[in-house]
């Protein structure tokens, strides 16, 4: 089951009030990413703001992965109609991603096994590469998700298990 091309790709997808500090629209801290699909790839675009900093003037490394592994499970989200709980990823951080200035994260699915996708991110700032990395997810059943997740999954959710 992949998304239809006009449905927004955003945290209200999952229904209100969902937690995650990368995509929920009503994170009060969180990163509140939108995303969109531009062929065979899900974008973002990012301002980090001071909220972001690590070192003074750059974003917080662990912050870019999250941003990336954001955009990774967006692919697997916005491609394929799944939802996958990250398993591992390599990631390579090529220049400090700065304060202030607008980023694209770039996503898309490079191996499809049904259980396990494989998706390449990039992160560009002033056209360069910040970041590049492989993230691995596993796709799992409704009760694969439950017990990964302690509980019920939410009713929005249930159409993104496999």
């Amino acid at each position: 089951m992949s998304l239809a091309p006009h449905e927004p790709l955003d945290g209200h997808l999952f229904g209100p009030g969902q937690p995650c500090f990368g995509c929920s629209p009503d994170h009060p801290t969180g990163l509140r990413l939108r995303f969109e699909r531009q062929g065979d790839e899900i974008v973002t675009h990012f301002v980090p703001g001071a909220q972001h900093q690590g070192p003074v003037g750059v974003m917080h490394g662990g912050l870019v992965s999250t941003l990336a592994d954001e955009v990774a499970a967006w692919a697997v989200i916005g491609l394929v109609g799944k939802f996958g709980f990250t398993a591992s990823f390599e990631a390579k951080l090529h220049r400090p991603v700065r304060i202030g200035v607008p980023l694209v994260g770039r996503s898309r699915i490079t191996r499809d096994a049904r259980r396990i996708l494989e998706v390449g991110v990039r992160i560009v700032q002033s056209e360069h590469d910040a970041f590049t990395g492989q993230f691995k997810f596993v796709v799992l059943d409704r009760a694969g998700a439950e017990a990964m997740m302690g509980g019920p999954i939410p009713d929005a959710w249930q159409r993104f298990c496999r």
